[in-house]
């Protein structure tokens, strides 16, 4: 048998090179990619008020929000989005969440943008907490985009429990839509 002795140079020299590896195996606890997702929803939320006023009245009486501060779109016949953002309930960030659509048919061009999702009622809000991975689809009410004037807070908070804001920030697509997107619970 050969006896194998480690100095204490050969443990040093392993336990570093080791290092670079189990960091990459992070799980996102202790990062700073919360801090970054908070700014940018900070960010968004005063240039929403700021464009549309009424969306202060709808935020004040949501049971939370939903700020996707920046969805990166493109396609070419086939498309997708991505985004993260952050769940806040009484104006606190509770969770984190990533956006990811799929899309195919006539398209090309690519486009960023931001939306707001205002749960109206207590339930949309825990449905949508409770769920593994919620899929916006036809019961997204939008209130405000870009594409047109917007229908106040008052009158349209009645009719569905998700309402949406949907902004552009820049880009060549035609058309930003939430249909079909599937929204899930991250560690950022």
């Amino acid at each position: 048998m050969t006896d194998f002795r480690m100095s204490r140079r050969v443990f040093a020299a392993g336990a570093l090179a080791s290092t670079g590896v189990l960091a990459a195996c992070g799980n996102g606890v202790g990062s700073r990619g919360s801090v970054t997702i908070d700014a940018r929803v900070q960010a968004t939320l005063e240039e929403m008020y700021r464009r549309y006023p009424n969306t202060q009245q709808l935020a004040g009486r949501s049971a939370g929000m939903l700020v996707m501060p920046l969805v990166t779109e493109a396609g070419i016949g086939f498309g997708g989005a991505y985004g993260r953002g952050a769940l806040l309930v009484n104006n606190v960030t509770v969770d984190y969440y990533s956006l990811v659509k799929g899309s195919g048919g006539l398209q090309i061009g690519a486009q960023q943008f931001a939306h707001v999702l205002f749960f109206t009622t207590q339930d949309s809000l825990t449905d949508f907490r409770r769920a593994p991975g919620w899929a916006a689809g036809a019961d997204v009410e939008y209130v405000f985009s870009d594409k047109g004037e917007g229908a106040t807070a008052d009158t349209i908070s009645t009719l569905s429990p998700v309402l949406a804001v949907v902004f552009a920030r820049a880009g060549l697509r035609v058309g930003a839509t939430l249909e079909g997107t599937k929204y899930t619970r991250i560690i950022p």
